[in-house]
């Protein structure tokens, strides 16, 4: 499949300082531009609606309400998420495309099917009490972001980078326009804008998908479920990471003595949460790095090697290919690291500034400090887990996920009982440990990766 990285090698063989700055610029925009769309439109929305919508509490009962259906989506989906993408990697591969358009109905059907369910159960419990019009726009979000991430899932896989930012910088612009008209209706006003903006969002994404595979006479298959195509270390890779990354988020919400109730039985962690988000702006370069690297350096030398394995190359030929790789990766980390360590120095320097001009306590700034640098690790050992992945190494990836869920579970629990001053150390600790034992069992596989490549044939 055509990959992004034709488009960065293109822009880094003219070889000068401009190519060099629009390589990564476009990286940029290219990793990060949808969840940075999605973060500026809510955050716009909120401030637009400041002093609109009355109670002024509205808004955060409506950024708390979006907070809740993006993290449920994303774990709830991470069933499907990669699993999903494999069987249609494998469908190209034997050239039966003819396959991806009634397979994705099918999964389709499963996920928002099942999420209506799930949405009908939180309705009924957890948003007892609210307005009818509140509940059935909460549930209409949630399908529509399992949606979503479904098939955002797959045209990422199809290296569909540049499409899926368009639609989502255009959506969100949507959002953000609508939620102008409708704010005035307050909550469900708010909640409104964003179901109808996610819903142009999923049929753009559909159409895109459409105009990519052609109409089969078969409408809806489940072909992806039979056990021969059905991987479940994706099932619990995608799962678990998903749980692994937002574990400490959900404990801090779900502690009494760090959260408070919003709307109906959805509480938040106002201490804890606005460092989260900022921190999460800082990973942009490390994505960058990240994007260029693995895209460019990596899958060449990636590509070099097994085609030498598959056409009978030089054993000294195959020997050069694999320390390419080795040096690729090594290069790549070492980049990820330069990089996020840049953006924590600036971080720690910026960090009093940037919360004066938000309007935010400087006594959330030793909370931000140690986010930021769980975010960079984080970045680190989504780079590692990527090598596995095309490595093809699943099993090592479910045990890493495994290792980042319970670290997190673990050290959370313990931050929360030592108090306020440790609060964050539980994700950056669990991110730092798992990040290491990723990087001795990489060092590991790339040492044998011939013996593994000749032997398992």
């Amino acid at each position: 499949m055509a990959g992004i990285g034709f488009e960065l090698r293109r822009l880094l063989r003219k070889n000068t300082l401009l190519s060099l700055v629009q390589t990564y610029a476009y990286a940029s925009v290219i990793g990060s531009g949808p969840w940075v769309f999605s973060i500026v439109g809510i955050l716009l929305m909120g401030l637009l609606s400041v002093g609109l919508v009355a109670p002024p509490f509205l808004v955060t009962q409506f950024q708390t309400s979006v907070t809740y259906l993006v993290a449920f989506s994303l774990i709830w989906t991470g069933l499907a998420q990669l699993a999903f993408t494999r069987f249609i990697s494998d469908r190209l591969f034997e050239k039966r495309a003819e396959m991806v358009l009634p397979n994705l109905h099918g999964l389709l059907l499963l996920v928002l099917g099942s999420a209506s369910l799930i949405g009908i159960a939180a309705c009924f419990t957890l948003l007892s009490g609210q307005s009818m019009l509140y509940r059935m726009l909460m549930l209409s979000g949630f399908a529509l972001l399992c949606g979503i991430w479904i098939l955002t899932v797959l045209l990422s896989g199809m290296k569909r980078y540049k499409a899926i930012t368009v639609l989502f910088a255009v959506s969100y612009t949507l959002i953000v326009l609508i939620s102008l008209v409708l704010r005035y209706y307050g909550l469900e006003g708010l909640l409104g804008s964003f179901v109808i903006g996610h819903l142009l969002l999923f049929c753009g994404m559909w159409v895109l998908v459409l105009r990519e595979f052609n109409p089969h006479r078969r409408l809806i298959a489940f072909d992806f479920l039979q056990p021969k195509s059905l991987y479940g270390t994706l099932v619990l890779t995608g799962f678990l990471y998903n749980l692994g990354i937002w574990a400490d988020k959900l404990m801090f919400w779900a502690y009494p003595d760090t959260s408070q109730v919003i709307i109906g039985g959805l509480r938040a962690s106002l201490i804890y949460d606005i460092p989260v988000f900022l921190s999460y702006l800082s990973i942009i370069p490390g994505m960058a790095v990240f994007l260029v690297r693995i895209e460019t350096d990596f899958v060449e030398y990636y590509d070099k090697f097994f085609t030498a394995v598959r056409q009978g190359g030089s054993l000294e030929e195959i020997d050069t290919m694999r320390d390419e790789m080795a040096y690729a990766i090594q290069s790549g980390l070492g980049e990820i690291a330069k990089i996020q360590t840049l953006a924590v120095l600036v971080t720690f320097v910026a960090g009093p500034a940037v919360l004066r001009l938000l309007g935010i306590s400087e006594l959330y700034l030793p909370l931000l400090h140690v986010q930021v640098v769980g975010a960079a690790l984080q970045v680190g050992l989504m780079a590692v887990l990527n090598v596995f992945f095309y490595l093809d190494e699943r099993r090592i990836v479910v045990w890493l996920c495994v290792e980042l869920l319970v670290l997190n579970i673990l050290l959370t629990a313990l931050s929360l009982e030592l108090g306020a001053a440790f609060y964050g150390y539980g994700f950056a600790g669990a991110m730092l440990i798992t990040l290491c034992t990723g990087l001795h069992l990489l060092s590991r596989e790339i040492g044998r990766l011939e013996y593994k490549t000749f032997m398992l044939q």
